[in-house]
């Protein structure tokens, strides 16, 4: 996943502490920083104390609902931050009534989660001005797909194309498992090598982005095939 706004800092206010740490997992485990509200007055007081680079909002919470804690962050706060609202409420009315306090998306429970990570990582984007289409990020592995550079942890890590290549297909892919059968045709067509090709190449794949550090991001799932994603 295109993922260059990686290690934001969200705030998330919700009242159903179960789908909160659901929510916090998945982010957490996706390498963002997060913060936690469980009614309006407490996420104005975060708000108000902290920098955010965007927040999950519910609108019915105790105190003060989505609507208000909205408006005081873009009227009374003066408040910039994506909010991005996600609720039970499926009425085109509440949904009017969402962007016109100030909301800049909104989306109805229940949500997958890859894709509310995927609209808060626009919402950041369009935030910063950066919309970077040439960076794949997983973690603290870049592939910069325009100069062939990749970093691992803001340190360089020379591969040979095929591995450039690989790693391409598996960040493209994350954080879902592509197929030894699918990474051979998409590398070789129908002329695909003897077996020891492929395993070769993942040997000095992983050997160039694994090795050298503390925590893997390159993992084989047995029977099944490969895939990048952050270390568990």
């Amino acid at each position: 996943m295109n993922n260059s706004a990686n290690n934001a800092a969200i705030l998330l206010v919700e009242d159903h502490r179960d789908l909160a740490e659901t929510i916090l997992d998945y982010l957490e485990h996706r390498g963002f920083i997060t913060d936690y509200a469980s009614d309006g007055a407490q996420a104005l007081e975060l708000c108000g104390n902290n920098n955010y680079d965007a927040i999950i909002l519910d609108i019915s919470i105790p105190k003060l609902d989505g609507f208000e804690v909205c408006e005081q962050l873009r009227n009374k706060a003066r408040i910039n931050t994506p909010v991005i609202m996600l609720t039970a409420r499926d009425q085109l009315d509440d949904k009017l009534t969402g962007f016109q306090a100030g909301a800049d998306d909104y989306i109805v429970k229940p949500c997958e989660l890859p894709e509310l990570e995927a609209r808060l990582l626009a919402a950041i984007r369009r935030n910063r001005g950066i919309l970077d289409l040439n960076i794949m990020q997983v973690h603290d592995l870049i592939l910069n797909t325009r100069t062939l550079q990749v970093t691992r942890a803001d340190k360089p890590v020379k591969l040979s194309p095929t591995c450039l290549r690989i790693l391409k297909i598996l960040l493209r892919e994350s954080p879902n498992v592509v197929t030894r059968e699918a990474l051979e045709r998409e590398l070789w067509g129908d002329l695909v090598p003897d077996s020891d090709t492929l395993r070769s190449h993942l040997y000095n794949l992983r050997k160039a982005i694994d090795k050298p550090f503390s925590e893997s991001v390159l993992h084989t799932m047995p029977g099944l095939g490969f895939k990048i994603c952050p270390p568990e």
